[in-house]
């Protein structure tokens, strides 16, 4: 139990040692799209491949209300962890299954119904929409999947544990690898058999991440039962902000897809591409925000707010020194990387202009991953709505339409960078003088 303890021992080596299988756990979990990607842009084109790429901003964001509070699940149970208060742990575990099991069956429903009025929406080009339809709507068929596997991850995080999710992430890859060549060109499937093959990747995952859980006892889970009222209002006064803040990171997102749209087919297959090694990019930076949420969460429940400060700092550091390296590496590998997706050549120009320009500046996104991640484990997920709502819709969309309308398509670059310098230093000065130390949510259930 200790090993899983972050109210004591050395900040620094926890901070890696935990951090690192998160880093392998999202990447293996990126690997879903990039391999995906990497198979459709190649054997059906930039037209698949684009489909796939706004389609995929458009799962995220119907998804997303469901993430981000599965998201809340990490800050209440590390901090009924780091308060040691067992009973608890299990009862808000039991209210987050029956909650995140109906919002995922309602979602899956109401986008699958939507999809191509959304595609629409969201000024697809014409050619793209058939297949983005198709892909769209499987994947809402296998939502309750995609939730699932994430929930138990999450769920082991938050108790310390972060190598356990790197064994049923893994099956899942590697079943999507062997999966997707065989269902897109073997079996002459297309863009479907992409969709189908993460499909039954993600739902075998899941199986075995609860298999494994419970046979193990690593986590109280208990069959389902109705929630008590109190439970429900925590997870909801928690869990309501912080969809919120993953529909407006998503959102913007989409928004920012609307502008890219707008440059036609080659800029966008190319945009694609450059997102795809865009989201490996941000890997430790990512891992790092989940881990400090963990982290922090557990000391804050234990009310020791200097380790708390200590965490802050070291994420920092390590994010710096992580993300420029990476950095460099973007700069002189760019072209390869986009290259991997796509053959036509403007394509490749537009993804590999955009890695370039905007390399340098991922360190300062990373700053806002780390400082979120701290704030949100203190629970005041309204605040990091603020700060969300700051960075992508004061910031980052309309920079990047300002900058794409006087600069053309290298204004994408210019808008998406600026945007991730100022809302690092935005992010800084909530954290250094914010209240966020206050929140308080548990108080309702003090006796």
């Amino acid at each position: 139990m200790n090993a899983h303890d972050f109210t004591k021992g050395n900040i620094y080596k926890q901070l890696f040692w935990f951090s690192t299988p998160i880093i392998f756990t999202n990447l293996l979990q990126v690997s879903y799209q990039f391999i995906d990607s990497l198979w459709v842009g190649n054997l059906l084109g930039a037209n698949a491949l684009g489909a796939i790429t706004v389609a995929s901003t458009v799962i995220f964001t119907v998804l997303s209300f469901i993430i981000g509070i599965n998201n809340a699940t990490l800050t209440i149970l590390s901090q009924q962890k780091g308060m040691e208060n067992t009973t608890g742990l299990k009862n808000f575990l039991n209210a987050f299954v029956v909650l995140l099991t109906t919002l995922a069956l309602l979602l899956g429903c109401v986008g699958y119904l939507l999809s191509e009025r959304i595609l629409n929406l969201l000024q697809t080009p014409g050619e793209m929409v058939a297949e983005g339809t198709i892909y769209l709507q499987l994947n809402f068929i296998g939502i309750l999947f995609l939730l699932g596997y994430n929930f138990i991850a999450t769920v082991l995080r938050a108790l310390g544990d972060s190598k356990t999710p790197l064994k049923f992430v893994l099956l899942a890859v590697i079943l999507n690898a062997i999966l997707d060549p065989i269902l897109i060109s073997g079996f002459g499937f297309g863009i479907h058999g992409a969709a189908i093959a993460t499909i039954m990747a993600q739902g075998i995952a899941f199986l075995y991440g609860m298999i494994v859980v419970l046979r193990k006892k690593t986590a109280p889970f208990s069959l389902p039962s109705v929630p008590k009222k109190n439970e429900v209002l925590v997870i909801l006064k928690l869990g309501i902000p912080s969809g919120l803040q993953m529909m407006v990171i998503s959102a913007g997102v989409m928004a920012i897809m609307s502008v890219v749209n707008s440059f036609g087919k080659e800029v966008v297959a190319g945009f694609g591409a450059a997102q795809r090694i865009d989201s490996i990019i941000m890997l430790p930076a990512s891992a790092l925000g989940t881990a400090v949420n963990s982290m922090a969460g557990q000391n804050i429940g234990a009310n020791q707010w200097e380790r708390v400060k200590k965490i802050a700092k070291y994420a920092v550091i390590y994010n710096f020194a992580i993300m420029l390296v990476i950095a460099t590496l973007v700069v002189f590998f760019a072209r390869l990387g986009v290259s991997l997706f796509l053959n036509e050549k403007n394509a490749i120009q537009f993804g590999t202009d955009y890695l370039q320009m905007i390399a340098f500046l991922y360190p300062f996104l990373g700053i806002n991953f780390v400082l979120n991640g701290i704030v949100r484990a203190a629970g005041a997920m309204f605040q990091v709505l603020v700060l969300n709502v700051i960075s992508f819709w004061v910031l980052r969309y309309p920079l990047t339409y300002v900058f794409s309308y006087f600069f053309g398509e290298k204004g994408i670059a210019l808008g998406m960078g600026a945007s991730f310098f100022i809302s690092s230093i935005i992010a800084f000065l909530y954290y250094r003088f914010g209240k966020w130390k206050m929140k308080e949510i548990f108080r309702s259930q003090e006796k």
